[in-house]
């Protein structure tokens, strides 16, 4: 990017730039960013655009912030029916047996996410250990950005349970569907990598009178495998996992706000911030990085 120096001062300064702290001129860097929202890798982004690999995650930082900030002050007082919550397994560093430190920034890490069924909108998100801790958070998080009465479907966490009595009270009609796997015994062959087949499911109603044909984490899961698809950092069986939890929480802000502003889903032809009535088009990467 060209630099200017003042003949007054000496202060030298850049040409605009939407993203803070970055000098990589706007097209490319907005070509980086559309690259990690389509799933490549940081080293492969770094070949494919001669950009040093720090460059690339400067980028990265920069307009996952960007987005973090843009989500928080964006997603509010959102009118939905129905609400699903779910978690998904990634891990940052090593795998938990190898986190001899036990430190708490590393080894197994789970994404908390709230999704409305009708919009597929994701209203809110965290990154952290699965404990009651961040099932809290995400059901806090939810408090503060949807508006009136609504319905909630969680797995079967037990932690849900009390945050959403504490957190949601009387606003919300809730059940919690856990699914039945068969047991190891049952399973033939190599299972090693494969999740075992589920065989039924038992609602249980927590609170409120929810809607029985309601009670489901199915678009929730369908959003997880979207994650898995465009997020490189959530591939199973590579060595594409995150190496620092930062850089985990930036790329994961950068997905869920392109997700939610510029790409249309194919359920309704709309982004989910157009269903849910935030915006009223659907948003380019550019539009995404400029907009305060």
């Amino acid at each position: 990017m060209q630099r200017y120096r003042c003949l007054r001062c000496g202060t030298t300064f850049s040409e605009s730039q939407p993203l803070e702290g970055v000098r990589t001129e706007t097209e490319r860097a907005i070509q980086v960013v559309h690259l990690l929202v389509e799933g490549m890798g940081i080293r492969a982004i770094s070949r494919f655009t001669k950009l040093d690999q720090k460059t690339v995650l400067n980028i990265l930082a920069s307009a996952g912030q960007h987005c973090a900030r843009l989500l928080d002050e964006r997603i509010r007082n959102v009118e939905v029916e129905s609400v699903q919550v779910d978690e998904m397994f990634t891990y940052v560093g090593c795998k938990q047996r190898n986190n001899l430190e036990n430190d708490y920034d590393k080894g197994d890490q789970y994404l908390f996410m709230s999704i409305d069924s009708k919009s597929k909108l994701i209203l809110g998100h965290v990154i952290g250990k699965r404990d009651s801790g961040n099932a809290n958070y995400i059901i806090n998080d939810l408090n503060e950005r949807v508006a009136g009465r609504f319905q909630l479907t969680t797995d079967a966490f037990l932690p849900y349970r009390r945050a959403v009595q504490y957190r949601l009270g009387d606003r919300v009609d809730f059940a919690q569907l856990m699914k039945i796997y068969k047991s190891s015994g049952d399973i033939k062959g190599e299972r090693r990598y494969s999740p075992p087949e589920c065989i039924g499911a038992k609602i249980m109603v927590r609170s409120g009178d929810p809607d029985r044909a309601k009670i489901s984490t199915s678009y929730i899961e369908r959003t997880n495998l979207s994650v898995r698809i465009f997020q490189r950092r959530f591939t199973r069986l590579t060595t594409s996992y995150s190496k620092k939890v930062e850089f985990l929480r930036h790329s994961t802000a950068l997905f869920i706000a392109h997700f939610n502003f510029c790409r249309v889903h194919g359920t309704h032809k709309q982004t989910p911030a157009q269903a849910a009535r935030i915006t009223d088009k659907a948003w380019t990467i550019g539009e995404l990085l400029a907009c305060k």
